[in-house]
């Protein structure tokens, strides 16, 4: 079954620890070792969140020598920033209409009080 690459980057950033590994690969390449140095999960563990990430497209895996760098593929949350920004719109309109409401709500506050 094929999966499109929007559902595919939203699966593989729904679990947090593969989250924290994308924000420390944004900070520049590191091996599996040093990716999971911070968890508390066993080497193959994070290996699987690796795969799941590069699946996603999100991470890449380079080689050099005997070590095989992880590096961060953003291309891919280009996508999930598109389609967030496509319901920004609605956030602002919902926004805007809550800080009337809630001017409304004030001014009958401030009215009943003068009264």
């Amino acid at each position: 079954m094929a999966t499109d690459q929007l559902s595919a980057t939203f699966a593989a950033l729904a679990d947090p620890t593969r989250r924290a590994i994308l924000a420390r690969l944004s900070t520049g390449e590191a091996t599996v070792n040093e990716l999971a140095a911070p968890f508390e999960v066993s080497l193959q563990a994070v290996s699987k969140h690796l795969k799941v990430l590069e699946n996603a497209g999100l991470i890449s895996r380079g080689r050099t020598r005997q070590w095989r760098p992880c590096r961060l593929e953003a291309a891919p949350l280009a996508g999930v920033a598109d389609w967030v920004a496509h319901y920004r719109r609605f956030w602002e309109d919902s926004f805007d209409q809550l800080d009337d409401h809630l001017r409304r709500l004030r001014e009958a506050q401030e009215g009943n009080r003068d009264a």
